[in-house]
């Protein structure tokens, strides 16, 4: 999906959990609900979280330097692990201790519908940001499966979006049980017990999210559909008798580096192994218009494994 789609649900995404924290947060403070409150308090993480992304791709749209050759692609995956240890410190973090403090010391909740109206213009909002995040969502993962999807994705700004709004919309369930629950009762433990169930929701979130940008930061290959491809692409050249390996590495979701190494026959001049290798960058370019580095080293089967790597 484009960059500029995903910059729409960010920023939909964005002012939408900034109004509902402003709501959530007057809601707690007439109405005494520490779920409510854990809930805003998550409404502003997730507003947090929302800026740091587009602060990413911001960062990541910075040209190549001397000391950063390959550009700043990654800055992006470094600002949406970020927001997975935000959503686990600040907003996990913050719900567990607040529920706590609500089981040692559990005060009144009061009955009021303020709680439930903003509840219900919460999830709407909610609804309407996670029906966006998912449509793109769904129109970049094709056929494949939502779990798969995700961990094939090299763009976390999108399924970031859909496991926050997701979370966002499974705290609000929880919340208004816990407040439903404690002014049914007269009981608010529901209430405490509804916090501590939200800060699950939000750890399990920030856990899954950060195991998935982890391997971007580090360094993930492309898709292998896509380097089968090109390995038969470069197999096909007449110059090439082997190809020893194809490596690929994401600099960012649109930004792929392409390392080859191919044994050429051994009766081709320099001047047709530099001829083979540049049909060969504008074929895969052509091709595949993500690889934007492409790097070809002429090495024999002998020297590769000598070197000892297991050739393909």
């Amino acid at each position: 999906m484009a960059a500029q789609g995903n910059k729409k649900i960010i920023y939909a995404a964005l002012f939408a959990n900034a109004a509902i924290a402003v709501t959530k947060f007057f809601a707690s403070a007439i109405t005494g609900s520490s779920a409510m409150f854990a809930e805003a308090v998550h409404s502003v993480v997730d507003t947090g979280n929302q800026g740091l992304l587009l602060f990413g791709l911001r960062q990541a749209k910075r040209p190549a330097s001397e000391l950063h050759p390959f550009g700043h692609g990654k800055d992006l995956y470094f600002y949406a692990f970020m927001v997975a240890i935000i959503i686990f410190g600040a907003g996990a973090g913050f719900a567990a201790y607040e529920g706590v403090e609500k089981l040692r010391h559990p005060g009144e909740v009061e009955v009021s519908w303020i709680n439930y109206a903003v509840l219900g213009v919460a999830f709407v909002f909610e609804s309407v940001a996670w029906t966006m995040a998912f449509r793109s969502f769904n129109a970049d993962r094709g056929d494949m499966g939502i779990i798969e999807a995700v961990r094939s994705s090299k763009d976390p700004t999108l399924f970031t979006v859909v496991f926050e709004d997701t979370a966002a919309m499974l705290g609000l369930v929880v919340a208004f049980v816990g407040v439903l629950l404690s002014n049914l009762t007269g009981n608010a433990i529901y209430d405490a017990l509804a916090t501590l169930a939200i800060a699950a929701v939000l750890a399990l979130t920030a856990v899954f999210l950060a195991i998935e940008t982890k391997g971007l930061l580090v360094g993930e290959a492309a898709d292998p559909r896509m380097v089968r491809g090109l390995r038969q692409l470069i197999a096909r050249q007449a110059e090439i008798e082997r190809v020893n390996e194809v490596l690929t590495m994401h600099l960012g979701p649109k930004e792929i580096l392409v390392t080859v190494s191919a044994d050429f026959a051994n009766d081709q001049s320099a001047e047709a192994v530099e001829t083979a290798v540049g049909r060969l960058d504008r074929e895969i370019k052509a091709q595949y218009p993500d690889v934007k580095r492409l790097f070809v080293e002429a090495r024999s089967r002998e020297s590769y494994r000598e070197a000892g790597l297991d050739p393909a």
